[in-house]
């Protein structure tokens, strides 16, 4: 019984409560100083949840840093099933290389899920981010094993009031606009406590409005 439960100890896939896993000790940096100073950027290997009230106003804008410098690899950006068509000259202006953006265009839940789930499992992209108008835990539950063995930027963004209540994914960030500040909540991060209302002025995210 003491060998079996060494084994379950030293399994990489059991989550230590406070202790982040190994699996998720790298970040990209985000370039946005309240997001950077509270958990180092954003996680690598790992899905996260972007929930707003409203999908389709530059939200893209808050990964735009990160793309910048994943843009740089050899491999693909896939943007799956976005709201719209994406502003090249926006994205290239903020230092996006975009002959490296792969759009996928799907028509339904199903088809986005299994084009994320490809697109991580294929080890071809530096970063997958889809778009979902409802989606169930079952297919964030793929999504997340799929991104489990990646050092992949994964994210998905969805409106508040489709969001499933409870997510597997390890980390929940919610994004809301007052003034000229987006407000940003993580709700859920693996290895840590929620962290509430990050404030941020950051640029790209105004430039970019309505160019996703």
């Amino acid at each position: 019984m003491a060998t079996a439960l060494q084994d379950i100890h030293h399994s990489p896939y059991i989550w230590r409560g406070k202790e982040i896993s190994r699996r998720n000790t790298h970040f990209i940096t985000s370039e946005i100083n309240s997001i950077d100073q509270a958990i180092g950027g954003w996680p690598l290997g790992a899905l996260i949840e972007f929930t707003s009230k409203q999908v389709g106003v530059g939200e893209l804008s808050l990964l735009t840093p990160a793309l910048r410098k994943l843009s740089q690899q050899d491999k693909w950006i896939a943007l799956i099933c976005p709201p719209y068509i994406p502003y090249a000259p926006a994205l290239s202006t903020n230092g996006i290389d975009i002959k490296k953006i792969l759009v996928i265009v799907t028509s339904n839940t199903s088809d986005t899920a299994w084009a994320m789930d490809q697109a991580i499992r294929s080890k071809s992209c530096s970063a997958v981010v889809g778009w979902f108008s409802f989606v169930t835990e079952k297919i964030l539950r793929r999504l997340q094993l799929a991104m489990d063995t990646q050092e992949t930027l994964g994210a998905y963004f969805i409106n508040t009031e489709s969001a499933p209540r409870n997510v597997p994914t390890p980390w929940r960030i919610t994004v809301d606009g007052k003034y000229d500040q987006t407000i940003i909540n993580i709700t859920k991060r693996r290895g840590g406590m929620p962290i509430s209302t990050l404030a941020t002025t950051h640029p790209a995210i105004q430039e970019c409005c309505g160019s996703v």
